[in-house]
């Protein structure tokens, strides 16, 4: 498996390259056990996006810290970075504060290497908005975007959704493709994990409802 070497002490405006681009975000920094997802170290900074200490936050697992919906798709990309089927990832996540407060972040996780051989997993956190806002401007849909991503979320056809929108097949389709566009999901089934990944639905509802606060 091809590894990158870093260090838990990485400063917190590094510039990480990672998925399609570069963004010069601040960058927080944890050690994760990649069995169980466990947290095993972390700078401070880490832990205080969570609304914990170092010490704290150590022996929580992932579950612990993110919204629901997201443990379960990390977990097949930390197997897959553990059995070396890749040397990396990020995703986009909706992490979880002890107040209560709710933030979207990226979250990459790098197999590394040490000075005597392999050192475990590093995770690299990067906030899409400031500590305490719960989420950046950029997640906000339009009424019309909503609708189309609920019924995604729910099973519903192209045709389906024509009738309740009183759109055309076409109209649809191309919402449709506006929003895999706008999440960078390759498909129908990858932008609604992605969605429940940010935490844009209400917890617990079915069909799925998109939160009040992130319709414009």
């Amino acid at each position: 498996m091809s590894v990158v070497t870093t260090s838990i002490t990485a400063s917190s405006t590094t510039v990480v390259k990672a998925g399609a681009g570069v963004n010069r975000r601040r960058i927080y920094t944890a050690h994760v056990c990649p069995k169980g997802m466990t947290i095993t170290a972390a700078e401070a900074d880490f832990a205080a996006q969570f609304g914990a200490s170092p010490g704290e936050i150590c022996d929580r697992t992932l579950s612990d810290l993110l919204r629901a919906g997201t443990p379960e798709l990390l977990r097949h990309r930390f197997t897959d970075l553990s059995e070396g089927r890749t040397s990396w990832f990020t995703e986009r996540v909706a992490g979880r504060h002890d107040s209560g407060r709710v933030f979207a972040a990226d979250l990459t996780a790098i197999a590394v290497t040490g000075a005597t051989g392999p050192a475990g997993l590093v995770l690299l956190l990067s906030p899409l908005g400031a500590a305490g806002e719960p989420y950046p401007r950029e997640l906000t849909l339009s009424e019309l975007d909503v609708r189309v991503l609920e019924g995604v979320a729910g099973g519903a056809s192209t045709v389906q959704l024509a009738g309740r929108l009183y759109l055309s097949r076409q109209g649809v389709e191309y919402r449709v493709r506006l929003l895999l566009r706008r999440f960078d999901a390759p498909n129908r089934p990858a932008l609604v994990a992605r969605a429940h990944a940010l935490g844009l639905f209400a917890p617990g509802q079915w069909p799925p409802r998109v939160l009040p606060e992130l319709i414009e």
